[in-house]
């Protein structure tokens, strides 16, 4: 067994997709209309689903937004230098919701971020 994707809801295809790769790095890998359920997917990542972990954008044709509750925390994705990251992203418009530091009770180097629909992402510096 192994995770195969998460799905987010998108408001705004497009611009979700624009956010996931020219922010975070992610390729599109595919996408589909399902016109008579009225909803699009499109699934990102870093490589192949056949051995990696994606994610889903699903956009419901005619929702540009979501109520994201309290019960969803974060996407995590591992970057080499997260200091950097952080600037790059926020060069390029990216909210930056924790600037780039240690961890409150740890060492580890941590950042978020928010994507278009307010979800957060938080940037770990790969381990050593």
């Amino acid at each position: 067994m192994r995770i195969l994707h998460t799905m987010i809801r998108v408001g705004d295809l497009q611009r979700s997709k624009q956010f996931y790769s020219t922010m975070l790095g992610m390729k599109l890998l595919r996408e589909r209309d399902y016109p008579d359920g009225e909803f699009t997917l499109a699934f990102m990542g870093y490589g192949g689903e056949d051995e990696n972990t994606v994610i889903e954008l699903t956009y419901n044709w005619g929702t540009d937004s979501y109520d994201l509750g309290n019960a969803f925390g974060h996407l995590a994705i591992e970057v080499d230098d997260v200091y950097e990251a952080v600037e790059k992203i926020r060069a390029q418009g990216g909210k930056v919701v924790r600037e780039a530091g240690p961890m409150k009770h740890g060492s580890t180097v941590i950042a978020f971020v928010e994507d278009p629909d307010g979800y957060k992402i938080e940037l770990l510096g790969k381990k050593h």
